[in-house]
């Protein structure tokens, strides 16, 4: 769905492109397969392993780094940045700092990163770049939109797609009814892309 609206951007070859948490680097390889220059950042060793290879697999190059959220490109900015970043809310507010609970888990709101990315990333997009970022509306897609807002953004939703909650947040709805996340009974919720341009 994200590779579907970065695509959909039709950036010109040669456009910068930043794909923060980018996991397996999938928005990365996408990105400079279709020319743009790709910038790939995770915090997760492996996860800037698994872009470098997949780049490689792909015949495309990928700048690969680790580091904690937009830091490692400090100073730069990009036509685009894509980020599909953890999400699901979680018991608590510490986020974990290693294992595979650090692709998903995002505080008790499903915030932490999100709102850490709303605030940051209009500062490193270049005139006329946008930012397209994916979550579920458990966590609150107003409040998204208001923050990119506020940070000078013309804001939209891009994508939307409704579905059955994935197995990790079935397996924690009680709690998400119990604090007001789900509303009782339900086990749906829509996956949206947001697009925000400067």
């Amino acid at each position: 769905m994200l590779a579907r609206a970065l695509r959909a951007e039709r950036l010109r070859p040669g456009s910068r492109v930043l794909d923060v948490c980018t996991g397996s680097g999938v928005l990365a390889v996408t990105a400079a397969l279709d020319g743009a220059r790709a910038t790939a950042v995770d915090v997760s060793r492996r996860a800037v392993l698994c872009a470098a290879l997949n780049a490689r697999l792909n015949g495309v190059r990928v700048h690969a780094l680790r580091g904690d959220l937009l830091a490692p490109v400090r100073g730069h900015r990009f036509d685009a940045i894509v980020s599909n970043p953890p999400y699901l809310p979680a018991a608590d507010d510490a986020l974990p700092t290693r294992g595979p609970r650090r692709a998903w888990d995002a505080g008790r709101d499903g915030r932490a990163v999100l709102d850490r990315l709303c605030a940051e990333a209009p500062a490193y997009l270049d005139r006329g770049g946008v930012l397209l970022l994916v979550h579920s509306s458990l966590c609150d897609t107003e409040a998204t939109l208001s923050a990119l807002d506020a940070g000078g953004l013309r804001t939209e939703i891009a994508a939307r797609h409704r579905g059955v909650l994935g197995p990790l947040l079935r397996a924690r709805a009680p709690a998400l009814e119990a604090r007001g996340l789900l509303a009782t009974g339900e086990r749906e919720e829509d996956v949206v892309v947001v697009r925000a341009a400067a």
